[in-house]
């Protein structure tokens, strides 16, 4: 059977973009990888793109970063980079929720906002 990749995935910038969150995060290489238990140089080359990234690996900074593997291998770009833990985790809570839990929430910080009004 022959197999064709999707124009959609992005396998390319996959190394840089677990490279540019492990940066952002704080995290060595050596970190990752005792993480992980591989050597820090099997990190290293997939940050470089010289090795492809295990679904293992991927899922492990999809769950570190608050990030969906759909982040990593469609061409989107890294949103979250910049962002505290806090909000990384309020978006990955956020965006799990459907339409009608959305609008609620938004319903939810619009009386707590009041309120905070309120008591200053």
């Amino acid at each position: 059977m022959d197999y064709k990749y999707s124009e959609d995935f992005d396998f390319e910038n996959i190394g840089r973009k677990v490279k540019e969150l492990r940066k952002v995060n704080h995290m060595t290489q050596q970190q990752v990888a005792e993480d992980l238990n591989v050597t820090s140089g099997y990190i290293s080359n997939i940050e470089n793109q010289r090795t492809p990234i295990s679904l293992r690996v991927l899922s492990y900074y999809a769950k570190k970063t608050g990030m969906t593997l759909d982040d990593f291998v469609l061409n989107t770009e890294i949103e979250m980079r910049n962002s505290s833990e806090i909000d990384r985790k309020l978006y990955s809570r956020v965006e799990k929720l459907d339409v009608d839990e959305k609008m609620a929430l938004l319903d939810i910080m619009a009386v707590w906002g009041e309120l905070k009004k309120k008591r200053e």
